[in-house]
């Protein structure tokens, strides 16, 4: 039976056209379980600041949920890690490129807690992607933040960039609010309307870090930054960011 294919990305921007790539059915399963809460990397136990800004009552109901995460997609470390990861799913087939880009997404994360949840996860993220072997895998670095693993392993088994990155988004949006349906609590109505709402800005920001390059990174998300600084200063945490 042949292989069905599912999505076709092709884009021009003022920097060139990008390649024609798609994403089989076989790659799209891949896809789906890599993003999936239930795949081991331990996402769910991590709040990247959002339980302090809980705690201080700055996320309180639906509306700054969803107004805390927009933040972070637009102009945060969400954004920072999918065009980081952009970029690792380019240069997935060189050891030296993946390796400067670690050292700048460790160099571009402010708290502590967040340095270690990036590596964390990321390190987690490729001891569970060996049940799918390639030949990648040897030449990450070591230890490999999250977005670069995720990137570099997503590319070596084909799977299509903007597909990669609209995952890796939905997935971080779904674990966001997930600590809010937990801690603030929201409700789980709430929170699915808040993934619902933001649907339309992930697919944007996806789109837009599908061809960003390394000089569009930045952010102003400064509160979130503070927020996983003084999260070790929380005298209760559920989380470990």
């Amino acid at each position: 039976m042949a292989t069905r294919t599912i999505i076709t990305n092709m884009g021009t921007t003022s920097r060139g056209t990008t390649a024609t790539t798609m994403t089989d059915a076989h790659a799209l399963q891949r896809l789906l379980t890599w993003a999936s809460p239930a795949f081991p990397v331990g996402g769910f136990a991590y709040s990247a600041g959002l339980e302090t800004a809980i705690a201080d009552g700055r996320v309180k109901d639906r509306a700054t949920t969803r107004e805390w995460i927009d933040g972070a997609l637009r102009a945060g470390a969400a954004r920072n890690d999918a065009i980081l990861l952009s970029q690792a799913h380019r240069d997935f087939t060189s050891p030296e490129k993946l390796q400067g880009l670690a050292d700048l997404c460790l160099a571009l994360t402010p708290a502590r807690e967040r340095y270690r949840e990036t590596l964390a996860m990321g390190e987690a993220f490729v001891t569970a992607a060996r049940a799918w072997p390639s030949g990648v895998t040897g030449s990450l670095p070591s230890p490999c933040p999250y977005p670069i693993a995720f990137g570099a392993l997503a590319a070596a088994h084909g799977i299509a960039l903007l597909d990669t990155l609209l995952a890796f988004l939905t997935a971080y949006t779904q674990a966001q609010v997930s600590v809010a349906v937990r801690l603030v609590p929201i409700g789980q109505s709430d929170g699915l309307a808040v993934i619902a709402a933001l649907e339309p800005l992930v697919a944007e920001e996806a789109r837009n870090a599908q061809h960003a390059t390394l000089e569009d990174i930045g952010g102003i998300a400064y509160g979130a930054d503070i927020a996983q600084m003084r999260h070790e200063t929380l005298t209760t945490r559920v989380f470990k960011s």
